[in-house]
């Protein structure tokens, strides 16, 4: 990044080059290259910028000269992306961006590097044209967000004196609508857990042993099914003992928000909706727990025939959380649950991934006042006041290790296809986000 303005979406075209695959080993140097290249921007436009080394991958920290009398406010994102599968359903190959009717096809592109990019441009344009921001900046860029920020605690808590702020700013979040500037003041909490179910020492011909050895494939089958009524409730016993309900005035709001169940149809290409009963689909996204499968298998998976009982099957679930589960508690009832409605005839290994808590803050405090007055400069109109499907394991961190609150707002459409193929960024939102930012932290300085 060059004293002169640089191109926004070559610099963004540059970012997504990089494979950073933060789950995957093979990705490891590619995801260091991206780290690395990070560091050099940040530097470039105007920073003091540091590559953290971790036991997992790198994070990287930069700021401005710090002066007596400044607000302090970070600025957090992640480098690192999903994996790229089925790569057969993308329609540009995942790491070679390109731009089609004013849209950046790449992963990576919304979650997080365009939306953490635009922050850092924003920046960097004030610096070139200003001389510095107005507030004492830290920025904290981590490469494990796909995977639970595994040692980003860790190193919060050995850096805890050095990355001290009021308040932690994070655009990783989503818009309701196009132009529809959005504030989210809650994030759900999530919990994994993959379920292993074994059989047979090898795949066994059908005919010969089929009906005297149970079927893995059968038994993974049941267990999924036993997770829900036939209503959209979750059966695992226990499981909404410690939900808290949805507020008075959040149901009210969300009457206002622009999203219809026809627009939340067309989104998602299904011809029908369906969750838990007795809630509306604002609610089940972003106000309810859930208990999702995120993958199942088990036997032959070629064309055509193969008569085998396979050896095993398997099934990875995640579990969306409100206030106030606690994702321990949760993945030990789920784990009695399987347990107790495993078949006979098979073994069951339930190992555990990870897991991240919920977040809720006021949108009303001085912040996040602060917030929203930015997000109206910048696109005009009164922002919408969510609570986020999604989960940042890291925002309940920030405040449990820095003692702050973090304000969500969000740069990502509703179908940017964030973890999916041809995941989407508009230009348009990379150069509102660069807006947003200088906005953002001129009404903090003011807060």
């Amino acid at each position: 990044m060059s004293q002169t303005a640089p191109d926004p979406v070559q610099e963004l075209f540059a970012f997504l080059r990089f494979a950073s695959i933060s789950t995957d080993a093979d990705y490891k140097k590619p995801t260091r290259e991206c780290a690395e290249w990070l560091t050099a921007e940040l530097t470039a436009a105007g920073l003091a910028a540091e590559l953290h080394p971790t036991p997992g991958h790198p994070v990287v920290v930069a700021r401005n000269q710090h002066r007596a009398g400044r607000r302090t406010v970070m600025i957090y994102g992640h480098y690192d992306v999903q994996p790229v599968d089925p790569v057969e359903l993308w329609t540009s190959p995942p790491f070679e961006p390109v731009e089609k009717d004013g849209v950046i096809y790449a992963r990576g592109s919304t979650d997080n590097k365009g939306q953490i990019l635009a922050h850092i441009l924003g920046v960097a344009e004030t610096i070139r044209e200003e001389g510095d921001v107005p507030v004492n900046l830290i920025i904290l860029v981590e490469g494990e967000e796909e995977v639970g920020s595994v040692h980003l605690e860790e190193f919060l808590v050995k850096h805890r004196e050095t990355l001290k702020c009021d308040v932690v700013a994070v655009s990783d979040t989503g818009m309701v609508a196009p132009g529809v500037p959005t504030f989210s003041y809650g994030l759900r909490g999530v919990a994994s857990m993959d379920v292993l179910v074994k059989g047979p020492a090898m795949d066994l011909h059908s005919g010969i042993y089929g009906g005297a050895v149970a079927n893995p494939a059968t038994a993974i089958a049941q267990l999924v099914a036993s997770l829900h009524d036939e209503n959209g409730h979750v059966r695992v016993e226990k499981f909404y003992d410690d939900v808290a309900p949805v507020e008075d005035w959040e149901r009210e709001a969300w009457k206002t928000l622009p999203m219809t169940d026809a627009d939340l149809k067309k989104l998602t290409g299904v011809k029908s909706l369906f969750g838990e009963a007795g809630y509306t689909n604002m609610e089940r996204t972003t106000a309810r727990p859930t208990a999702e499968v995120n993958g199942i298998g088990g036997g032959y998976q070629g064309q055509g025939s193969k008569t085998v009982v396979p050896s095993k099957a398997f099934a990875k679930l995640t579990f969306r959380l409100v206030p106030n589960q606690n994702p321990a508690v949760i993945l030990d009832r789920v784990e009695a649950h399987l347990r107790k409605h495993c078949p006979p005839g098979v073994e069951l290994e339930l190992p555990r991934g990870h897991s991240g808590d919920w977040y809720l803050t006021d949108p009303n405090s001085k912040d996040g006042l602060a917030a929203q007055r930015a997000l109206q400069q910048t696109f005009g109109g009164k922002p919408a006041l969510i609570r986020e499907g999604g989960s940042i394991p890291i925002v309940q961190t920030f405040k449990k290790v820095l003692g702050v609150e973090t304000l969500l707002l969000g740069l990502a459409l509703p179908d940017c296809r964030a973890h999916s193929p041809n995941e989407n960024f508009p230009v348009a939102n990379l150069l509102a986000g660069i807006r947003l930012n200088r906005a953002l932290l001129r009404e903090l300085a003011k807060a």
